[in-house]
């Protein structure tokens, strides 16, 4: 059986859930059993809870499937139906939170009157979709069912973004400078006394609280707020979407005159996963005396940024709460949060984690951040006298140690009764509360894993029970929750990492529509979670193809590991991210990409402190090791390496023919033995420039380039055998040829490398010591006690198992031109990003290097990937362009949908719009390279000639060739 199941196949982490077959009746009475709940979130979290539940003894729960899951898009059908086989526990709606408002109210009554038709009596909503809904936890409570999450009402003080930065600020916690009131402001703008407010109370027939309207103490945005609660309970619109977007244009030019060079985020006050968030500024950030022009051409950018982030939540119909978070772009910034744990009267912290790895809003890679984990670290790099490194993580300690107290007073503030999270930013040692977001996240795991809750009997310290899973904990509390005694956190682990391997190509861009055909098996000590997609058929034992379809978001599975320190977690999960294969039809992931970062961090130090910016970046440093690549021809190389061996031995023995024609057969043999051991491993590096980042970094120390030249400090054989294995390409007897190192090359490498270890240990050296070793045997007068003949034979032996190897050399050399190591980690653990790497031209051209557009005709316009079309920037506005009109380079021309995330499209170049030729209209799904326009371009497109780039190629691994040999 896969282990798939966290729990299940696990046994470092496993514990019996049935409460009610423990000794202590205390303990018993804490049983979830009688509880009946409906799982209406889908994803990894769906298949979570459902085995959850079972093995704490509920066996009456059911699923919620869209038709979006199983109808929509074939292949696409919930991979937990293979477990669930009980039709009347699967129940089915045509979305899970419907399309616009009038749909969510249908979908929230639909769900309801599943449940009590059904015998459920309470509902988990999981990390989407409806989790952090204060009206739909409302209905559920109103309907006299439970909520396995946060109540309503600490939904209310803490699920909206507005109110949470409101209470924070009441509760004296630090928050980041802007404007959390834009609409009030906005009602304020269009009604600019007491008097005219309070008449269009009267006119509009709202009822709003007789004191606050009496009280003339109260400012007027305040009033206004109140006044726009009531609005938006009576579904009605007391302002224009175009009045709060002129609002917010107003606003964020004023902040940009405070706060010169920087950007601002706009953020709906709902949403989360990245939805709703946008940056405006990005001209003005390395202006120091920005004009008057150039902020209002910068705060122009807002009025469409709005629009798309209120129809990303769907926030923009009649009676929708369309307030927008106005925030100050902290650059150099980190992202941490803090788990919380709540039952409404008690309120515990549970360490932190660093989701500073993130791109669009998304985050990829989660780190766990814990007092322990960091004491630890400190004192490991006390031991190594590393002072540089203590500072900065004794500063880390000191900021987590106020965000975890600042958290728990927050939580208490609110009332919190059930799991939630924290999210601050943190500036150096500063940090700002950001939002709190009212539901379980998706990285909860990395938080299990280094913490379990301890309940103890309050009359007796012996009698206690313990909780691993924050699932468990949430129908716990849903179930007891006055009962339930404040836990102890208990340590398991010092640290975690979580990878979210999700559907996107090179440049990490949403890739909807791929076929899974082929997962490999979890190995020991990975914790995988999907959704069940590589739990195999349990009829025919076979794996299933599963389609990964663009209905929602792009997340395929969360790959974990866990261990004593962050060194042993980030190895562990590189040895998972190699072991794991994944093939199908028209299917991109970020795999390679998880595998090269966490190599790069292996190579420089895994204590470093990425910000939220690290990432662009380095996929833009990324993106010009494959330019460079792209340059280079290996089996070329390799020939020409040949030549140059031959003429060496013409040199040596051109005066003796006999010799000469025996030393060209032997060297020509020696190296043609040699060829595919080199070349494939080099042509797999060159063709992924995510795997050769990591393979650049974690051979750092085992080189170095002198006037040009390449030298070696380490073996190169063991640079090779380590390569084959970095690639998952080490013979392994049970894997196709393809896949791995062929059986002669095999037997070549062992050979070399017993070779050198017998004389490395027979000098008394260190596998680290190559250099002296290299030394020794460059010498002509035998040394170690051999006499002249062995060392000849040892020396020419030496020579016959390493010549060649300077090919590698090569990469080292694309590393080097392309200044891959000026990227770097400081002693303070401060990420080094250059300047050049943050060019917005650069990142747009290396991110079509790393992905090159779809091939196209010069008179078309083709989708640049998969999704669902939209012509118009919202309903009701005019489309983006039309028959016949000119358009400039950079002008948005339509809007692709992927995951639920709305992509502006902008023309790459100018030209004039002949005929739209798209069938359908707004809403149609797209397939990438598909023809949407047929234009005419202001400039002739002009092709390269195929001959001169194969020239030019050549002569660039020529150039190359010469700096190692």
């Amino acid at each position: 059986m896969p282990q798939t199941d966290y729990y299940k196949h696990n046994p470092l982490i496993h514990r019996d859930r049935r409460l009610s077959k423990s000794s202590s009746e205390w303990v018993r009475s804490f049983s979830c059993e009688d509880l009946k709940p409906l799982i209406v979130c889908r994803g990894p979290i769906r298949k979570e809870a459902m085995d959850v539940y079972q093995e704490m003894g509920i066996s009456h729960y059911g699923i919620l499937l869209s038709e979006k899951d199983s109808i929509v898009y074939p292949n696409a059908l919930a991979p937990e139906l293979r477990q669930l086989t009980d039709s009347n526990r699967v129940h089915r709606v045509p979305d899970y939170s419907g399309a616009s408002k009038e749909e969510r109210v249908e979908r929230i009554n639909q769900i309801i009157g599943i449940a009590k038709d059904n015998g459920y009596d309470s509902i988990f909503a999981g990390y989407g979709f409806m989790a952090e809904d204060e009206e739909f936890v409302a209905a559920i409570e109103k309907a006299g069912l439970k909520f396995i999450g946060p109540c309503a009402a600490t939904q209310a003080r803490a699920g909206k973004k507005d109110e949470a930065k409101r209470t924070a600020l009441l509760v004296n916690v630090s928050v980041t400078p802007g404007v959390d009131n834009v609409t009030a402001r906005t009602l304020v703008k269009k009604h600019d006394s007491r008097e005219k407010l309070l008449a269009l109370v009267k006119a509009e027939g709202l009822e709003c609280d007789a004191k606050i309207l009496k009280d003339t103490s109260l400012s007027l945005e305040a009033l206004a707020d109140h006044i726009l609660m009531t609005s938006y309970a009576k579904g009605i619109d007391l302002y224009s979407i175009e009045e709060l977007c002129a609002q917010v244009q107003e606003e964020v030019a004023e902040l940009f005159r405070k706060y010169p060079q920087s950007r601002f985020r706009l953020k709906a006050i709902g949403g989360g996963g990245g939805k709703g968030q946008r940056i405006l500024g990005a001209s003005l950030l390395g202006t120091k005396n920005a004009d008057e022009k150039a902020i209002a051409k910068a705060a122009a950018e807002a009025p469409a940024m709005v629009r798309e982030v209120l129809q990303e939540v769907k926030a923009n119909g009649v009676g929708d709460n369309k307030n927008v978070l106005i925030e100050l772009n902290i650059e150099q910034t980190r992202h941490n949060e803090i788990q919380l744990l709540g039952n409404g009267d008690w309120c515990i912290s549970l360490g932190g984690r660093d989701c500073s790895l993130q791109m669009h809003e998304q985050k990829l890679l989660e780190v766990s951040v814990t007092q322990e984990g960091l004491q630890a670290a400190i004192a490991k790099a006390k031991a190594e006298k590393k002072k540089d490194e203590v500072a900065a993580l004794e500063s880390d300690l000191k900021v987590l140690q106020r965000m975890e107290e600042e958290s728990a007073r927050f939580g208490q503030a609110v009332g919190l009764d059930s799991a939630s999270t924290f999210e601050c930013i943190v500036d150096r040692d500063r940090h700002y509360f950001m939002e709190v977001n009212t539901r379980i996240q998706v990285e909860h795991r990395v938080t299990e894993l280094c913490y379990s809750l301890k309940f103890t009997n309050p009359k007796d310290k012996n009698d206690f029970f313990i909780v691993e899973s924050l699932v468990e904990a949430m129908a716990l509390l849903a179930q007891h929750k006055q009962r339930l005694p404040k836990p102890e956190r208990v340590v398991r682990f010092n640290a975690s990492v979580e990878a979210r391997l999700n559907a996107t190509d090179a440049s990490l861009s949403p890739h909807a529509g791929g076929m899974i055909r082929y997962w490999s098996k979890p190995i020991k000590g990975e914790v995988r979670d999907d959704q069940g997609i590589s739990m195999l058929n349990p009829d025919t034992n076979q794996f299933m193809k599963y389609k990964v379809a663009g209905a929602y978001d792009s997340n395929i599975a969360l790959l974990l590991t866990k261990g004593e320190d962050r060194l042993c977690s980030y190895e562990r999960l590189s040895e998972v991210l190699r072991s794991t294969t994944l093939r199908g039809s028209s299917l991109a992931t970020n795999l390679e990409f998880h595998y090269g970062l966490v190599n790069w961090f292996l190579g420089r130090n895994v204590m470093a402190k990425p910000t939220t910016r690290f990432v662009v970046p380095y996929l833009t440093l990324v993106g010009t090791l494959k330019e460079e690549a792209n340059k280079l021809d290996v089996v070329y190389a390799f020939f020409q390496m040949k030549k140059h061996y031959a003429k060496l031995v013409t040199e040596q023995f051109g005066d003796q023919p006999d010799v000469l024609a025996k030393e060209l057969k032997n060297m020509s043999a020696l190296l043609d033995r040699k060829g595919t051991l080199i070349t494939r491993p080099m042509e797999r590096l060159l063709d992924d420039p995510h795997l050769l980042s990591g393979w650049l970094s974690i051979n750092t120390k085992n080189f170095k380039i002198e006037k040009g030249k390449v030298i070696w400090l380490r073996n190169p054989l063991g640079v090779l055998r380590d390569t084959y294995e970095y690639l998952h390409m080490d013979f392994r007897p049970h894997k196709p040829a393809a896949e791995i190192i062929w059986d002669h090359d095999q037997e070549l490498l062992k050979q070399g490398l017993d070779f050198s270890r017998k004389i490395r240990e027979h000098f008394g050296l260190h596998k680290d010591e190559y250099d002296k070793l290299n030394e020794i045997l460059h010498k002509d007068k035998p040394q170690g006690g051999f006499d002249q003949e062995m060392w000849d034979q040892i020396r020419s032996a030496h020579y016959g198992f390493e010549v060649g190897l300077e090919m590698l050399g090569m990469l080292f050399l694309i590393g080097e031109n392309t200044k891959f190591w000026d990227m770097k980690v400081l002693d303070d653990l401060e990420v080094v990003i250059p300047d050049y790497l943050t060019d917005l031209d650069l990142q747009a051209r290396m991110k079509k290097i790393l992905v090159p557009p779809p091939t196209t005709k010069a008179d078309e316009i083709v989708a640049v990937c998969g999704g669902m079309y939209y012509g118009q920037e919202a309903p009701g506005l005019p489309p983006f362009v039309s028959e016949g009109m000119h358009f400039e380079k950079d002008q948005p021309l339509y809007i692709i949908e992927v995951m639920k995330m709305f992509n502006t499209i902008r023309a790459p170049f100018a030209g004039t719009l002949d005929k739209i030729i798209m069938e359908g209209g707004d809403g149609t799904i797209v397939q990438k390279g598909q023809p949407l326009f047929k234009i005419t371009p202001d400039e002739k497109f002009v092709e390269v000639d195929p001959a001169l780039i194969e020239k030019e190629k050549r002569e660039r691994t020529t150039t190359y060739l010469k700096a190692v040999l």
